[in-house]
């Protein structure tokens, strides 16, 4: 699917569901309320679904969403690889998914048709690039959906991903009121009490392996439970075990709060394909980002990890 083709879908069919995949960051739900803007412009229905409830978090990109109950009859994912990351809560709509919009390389292509880019750094910059070439109406609050989901999945620009598009599209959203400082300061800056005593828990227990190659942090249900922590504040803390100076794979393993198993987070450098790595165990990603989930417990799981670090660094 082009473009052009994504155009004339939207303007023919009716009563839109967006799904955005759970554990949701400012990527999913920029794409997200991005689209329920650009749809409520062209006078269409349409709602915005996630696994868990919105986030106060970026309750900024929901301004003037209002919620309207109609049988959902076109499905649209957005930033969404794998069905299986839409969540338990949305799993009926797994095989009704009509479009994906989507940047990872690692998409397993389950939607009927699909628009993914996988040099594009975020999947709201797909849809920036199918605003500008169509000709889409873009507001402020388009822009600043748009915005936070380049700025989150770019790291403040400074992945590398950050192609040089995300700057030029940057710049031209800037041009829009989407207070770029307090949504970089929300996204990157701001912290709860919890958030900080679940960094300094994980990094004061950081695990270093291989010769400081491979650094892992693990973020258990207890100690998630002992702070409180909203899911939507764990965005960026999979960053913190690539800080390391000699890390070449940075391991982040968060457990599962409703049954056994962790959702694995890998960030690399240069040197190792976090996607490929990922793909071992059912997920992926990006080259430098990507994920999985891995059921099993803690020293279980850390020991399929291991393996698997060991055998990528030849080790």
């Amino acid at each position: 699917m082009d473009f052009k083709e994504l155009k004339e879908f939207l303007e023919t069919h009716d009563d839109y569901l967006i799904l955005t995949h759970r554990n949701p960051d400012g990527d999913t739900m920029g794409s997200g309320f991005a689209l329920w803007n650009i749809l409520k412009g062209m006078g269409k229905r349409a709602r915005v679904v996630n696994n868990e409830p919105f986030s106060p978090r970026y309750d900024f990109l929901y301004e003037g969403y209002t919620e309207t109950e109609f049988e959902p009859r076109t499905v649209i994912a957005v930033d969404v690889a794998d069905k299986k990351l839409l969540g338990e809560n949305l799993t009926e709509y797994e095989d009704r998914v009509d479009v994906c919009i989507d940047h990872h390389i690692s998409n397993k292509a389950y939607a009927k048709q699909s628009i993914v880019d996988g040099n594009a750094s975020s999947a709201t910059l797909v849809l920036y690039r199918f605003i500008k070439e169509q000709g889409i109406p873009l507001n402020d609050i388009i822009a600043k959906c748009i915005y936070t989901g380049l700025a989150t999945d770019t790291g403040c620009f400074k992945f590398s991903n950050t192609i040089p598009e995300a700057h030029i599209a940057a710049a031209e959203l800037m041009a829009y009121d989407i207070d770029f400082v307090n949504v970089n300061r929300r996204m990157f800056d701001i912290k709860s009490k919890g958030r900080m005593i679940v960094e300094s828990a994980v990094t004061n227990e950081m695990e270093h392996y291989f010769g400081g190659k491979c650094t892992m942090i693990c973020v258990t249900r207890a100690l998630i439970e002992k702070t409180g922590v909203d899911i939507a504040e764990f965005d960026g803390l999979a960053s913190i075990p690539l800080q390391v100076q000699g890390a070449v794979i940075g391991v982040t393993l968060r457990e599962h709060r409703d049954r056994e198993g962790f959702k694995l987070s890998v960030r690399t450098t240069e040197e190792a394909d976090a996607s490929a790595f990922c793909r071992q165990f059912g997920g992926g990603g990006h080259i430098r980002a990507a994920g999985c989930e891995i059921e099993g417990g803690l020293e279980e799981v850390k020991a399929k990890v291991l393996k698997a670090v060991g055998e990528m660094l030849g080790e």
